[in-house]
């Protein structure tokens, strides 16, 4: 849910959440790759990666999720700047209203933009980093720790529709 609403240019706007983002991001990616949320743990890197992508050739793309300025600035400082010799290229998705920002992220890295509407497009090619082709054993690796992610964000989405049936509910019972 886009929930930020400001104003630019004296129009007002909605603020992408890194939610929308990423939604997006499942879109543009091509069908035969798999996207992998939150990688941190399970297969050794130095780093949490906001979405990791195996391409159907074996290569990993790291897509690191920015939705503002600070948030940018604040990548920067990290010790690990995203470097990890199995990942092939690094992309930095942002929403459009940051296209100004470009500038701060690292120039070995591609950038995504996102539109209000959910579209991407590629405002800049990534640079090629080595040759590192996933074996079958991380493949397994990486495949079973996307689909442990299912079932919390299944439980995460099932409480919270709990949660809004019964505000709905007390809702109904205030106004009856």
């Amino acid at each position: 849910m886009m929930a930020i609403i400001y104003k630019k240019n004296g129009m007002k706007t909605e603020k992408l959440n890194a939610a929308d983002v990423e939604i997006a991001i499942s879109s543009y990616i091509k069908p035969g790759n798999v996207i992998i949320p939150n990688v941190s743990w399970g297969f050794d890197l130095r780093h949490e990666c906001d979405l990791l992508v195996v391409t159907k050739a074996g290569r990993l793309w790291e897509i690191e999720i920015k939705v503002s300025k600070s948030d940018i600035k604040a990548d920067l400082k990290k010790r690990h700047q995203h470097r990890d010799e199995r990942i092939s290229r690094l992309y930095f998705a942002i929403p459009q209203a940051l296209e100004d920002c470009i500038y701060l992220i690292p120039e070995r890295a591609g950038v995504l933009l996102v539109k209000e509407n959910l579209v991407v497009t590629k405002a800049r090619e990534p640079k090629q980093n080595g040759n590192y082709v996933c074996s079958d054993s991380d493949r397994i690796t990486l495949y079973r720790l996307g689909t442990l992610r299912i079932w919390g964000l299944k439980t995460a989405l099932r409480d919270r529709i709990r949660d809004l049936a019964q505000i709905r509910q007390s809702q109904q019972l205030r106004f009856d």
